[in-house]
């Protein structure tokens, strides 16, 4: 949410993710962590995003409550906390995603390279004289040439990358 409200309210202020970096004494690429919800600025920081925004903390936070509780630096925080767990949950979510699809490619692999061991190349005793016949033979060649030289390295590559992905908790 603060994402969003962060993006709508500096454009409808005319001002780009550069400018509003530079009154921020930030990178651009900052604000635009910011505004993609990658990651959310620190309550000092916040403070600052709504002064320069002339906007208050509770708006970008999204909260429509007209109190002016809202803007003590507790609950400024205790909504920051809320959206870097959630942003923390994202984090994991991908990170077991990939962690499983790199498991899946190396067991993809393997299930390739079996079924192309038992089948033995059966292409190999095919009559080449009919023109379909020998493009299809051609073709299966091809695929079994580059994956026999490929593969490895993609097994090799889904192996580090679930090792990588694995769960640290």
């Amino acid at each position: 949410m603060l994402n969003e409200n962060l993006k709508r309210i500096r454009k409808s202020k005319g001002l780009s993710q550069e400018e509003l970096a530079v009154k921020l004494n930030v990178v651009r690429q900052t604000v635009s962590k910011w505004e993609r919800g990658l990651s959310v600025p620190d309550s000092e920081m916040l403070i600052s995003v709504s002064e320069v925004l002339e906007t208050p903390v509770s708006v970008l936070l999204g909260d429509t409550v007209e109190n002016s509780e809202s803007n003590d630096l507790k609950s400024i925080a205790e909504k920051l906390e809320v959206i870097n767990l959630q942003l923390a949950n994202q984090k994991r979510t991908r990170r077991i995603i990939l962690h499983w699809m790199f498991i899946m490619i190396g067991v993809l692999i393997v299930l390739i390279f079996v079924m192309i061991c038992v089948a033995g190349s059966p292409y190999l005793n095919w009559d080449y004289s009919d023109p379909e016949t020998a493009v299809v033979g051609v073709a299966m060649h091809a695929f079994e040439f580059l994956f026999v030289r490929i593969a490895p390295l993609a097994f090799i590559a889904a192996i580090v990358g679930a090792a990588v992905t694995r769960n640290r908790d």
